[in-house]
């Protein structure tokens, strides 16, 4: 997707340890207009699927996720990683391990958001060694639904994530794929 390319050459910032900092359009400051187009290329991508609701992880995923369920007309449903008042029981749960916040987090969805007749699109914006997309896979097998696609912003093609993918057969599309951020510079897939 050449719009969301230039935007990461443009703005996106190489820091050490393979991290490729989008907080100025993707994941602390949002812009809606991006998303959107962003959500519209994914409802275009899996436009042949049976979906009928969109899952994601809070919270970068939420935008993306949210645009892609209003180009498909379908909920969108996101994994939480904070205990809340009002999310106590009847949970779906996985661990999942943040890369860029070296952290392990508790991930649920509650269980009436999701039931076995459901058939869903796993939308979240970055895909590097998999963790997010293996946790909610985890939440899909306990809740016994079915997974129609994976789509991912941003790639990091030079990471394990895809093949874990890959190996469980679940259609991947990725918008944009980057090969390299050596020397501090983004290079996409040719």
């Amino acid at each position: 997707m050449k719009l969301l390319e230039d935007r990461i050459r443009k703005e996106g910032i190489v820091l050490p340890h393979d991290v490729l900092k989008v907080d100025s359009f993707l994941n602390h400051q949002v812009d809606p207009e991006l998303m959107f187009e962003v959500g519209k290329e994914f409802a275009k991508l899996f436009a042949d699927k049976p979906i009928t609701k969109i899952l994601t992880v809070e919270s970068s995923g939420i935008a993306p996720a949210v645009m892609t369920g209003l180009a498909m007309h379908v909920p969108v449903v996101f994994a939480r990683k904070h205990k809340s008042l009002t999310l106590t029981d009847d949970l779906h749960t996985a661990d999942v391990y943040s890369y860029t916040k070296q952290t392990t987090n508790k991930i649920s969805i509650a269980k009436r958001f999701i039931e076995p007749n459901d058939s869903v699109l796993i939308i979240d914006d970055f895909l590097a060694n998999g963790q997010a997309v293996e946790g909610l896979l985890t939440i899909i097998k306990e809740a016994n639904i079915e997974v129609q696609g994976i789509g991912i912003v941003i790639e990091k093609t030079f990471q394990k994530g895809r093949a874990l993918i890959e190996k469980r057969q679940i259609p991947l599309e990725a918008l944009a794929q980057i090969a390299s951020l050596e020397n501090g510079q983004v290079q996409f897939v040719k």
